[in-house]
């Protein structure tokens, strides 16, 4: 793979102890030294005029101020620096380099991924929240269909918890689909069965809601018996996975029980996707707060677009996931 990132992404200062944090980055990258020869790219931020077609823009500019005026809580879990603003513009920016050089046929080894901070995927359209500033998939996204690079994109959430921001600013839009695999009633609260979009959006969100300790066979056929079909049947340019990695089983978040190899296989699966419909494919870093778990399991992606097959295992998912996937299938219209 090839990676994108930015020193700025290090400015963005939450801290003590907040779990996202710099050291994120500089995890993931020590890492990846360890095991291959790394391309890195440092994409230029997002404009403004890019973050304002998915945000509001009185929201942006009080960001832009209250980092302007040294930051400080927002709320009781995001925090800014009067680094962030920029941090959050070249994040954003990374993103947008992601879905630019998916769509234009990179792939396989040079397969993008961008590894910026802050995450995006709780950012509303008009608010910030859950370590959140700027919806960076969000922004990547629309930039392309702006652009006329892409007509319709799919993005697959996998982080732990529900990408709320992301659902919000696409649920009225029929050529951006939303599917997200989340632990169920973990913050923010979103992410339910029966949030499948509204007007011209109708039926291109579409949330799975696993239970507390799902593990690799669930979120495997997750998405083999229900995203992935989804997915063909909205027919995308672009394939972007909100790739978090909070719902490791060894993540300090998360009660969820994927493995590292467990993310190598859901990998495979995606990647099998997206060449399944012509479709570039990107991945766009979100949540993952322990160091050895998030490093691990980004360096395990790497390596399965390097070749590297991953190990299978005999678990079987639990009832309640394939109860859920059956009323899933029921309620999106999948045979």
């Amino acid at each position: 793979m090839q990676f994108g990132y930015s020193e700025t992404c290090l400015d963005h200062d939450t801290g003590e102890r907040h779990p996202e944090a710099a050291d994120r980055l500089r995890a993931i990258r020590r890492q990846l030294a360890r095991r291959h020869a790394v391309t890195y790219v440092d994409a230029d931020p997002a404009s403004v005029e890019a973050v304002t077609a998915v945000h509001d823009a009185d929201y942006v500019d009080s960001v832009r101020e209250f980092c302007a005026d040294g930051g400080g809580d927002w709320d009781t879990d995001t925090v800014a620096s009067e680094g962030t603003w920029d941090a959050a513009l070249a994040s954003a920016g990374l993103a947008q380099w992601t879905a630019e050089r998916a769509l234009a046929g990179d792939d396989g080894r040079d397969t993008p991924f961008s590894i910026g901070r802050p995450p995006g995927h709780h950012a509303t359209a008009d608010e910030a929240m859950g370590f959140c500033f700027i919806n960076n998939v969000a922004v990547a996204a629309r930039s392309v269909l702006d652009d006329g690079k892409a007509t319709r994109v799919a993005i697959f959430d996998w982080d732990v918890h529900h990408g709320n921001g992301t659902q919000d600013i696409f649920y009225d839009r029929d050529d951006v689909f939303y599917a997200s695999i989340h632990e169920d009633g973990l913050y923010p609260g979103t992410g339910a069965l029966d949030e499948t979009g509204d007007g011209a959006g109708e039926g291109a969100t579409f949330n799975v809601p696993l239970a507390s300790g799902a593990g690799d066979a669930d979120y495997l056929l997750a998405f083999e018996q229900a995203i992935r079909p989804a997915i063909a049947r909205f027919d995308p340019d672009l394939l972007l996975v909100s790739a978090g990695f909070d719902a490791h089983r060894h993540d300090p978040i998360s009660r969820m029980r994927v493995s590292t190899e467990g993310y190598a296989r859901l990998t495979g699966r995606v990647r099998e996707a997206a060449a399944d419909v012509d479709a570039g494919l990107g991945f766009v870093l979100e949540g993952g707060y322990g160091l050895d778990t998030l490093s691990e399991s980004v360096a395990t992606i790497h390596e399965t677009f390097d070749g590297r097959a991953p190990v299978e295992d005999d678990d079987d998912p639990s009832e309640d996931t394939t109860d859920l996937l059956a009323e899933v299938r029921a309620i999106h219209g999948l045979a």
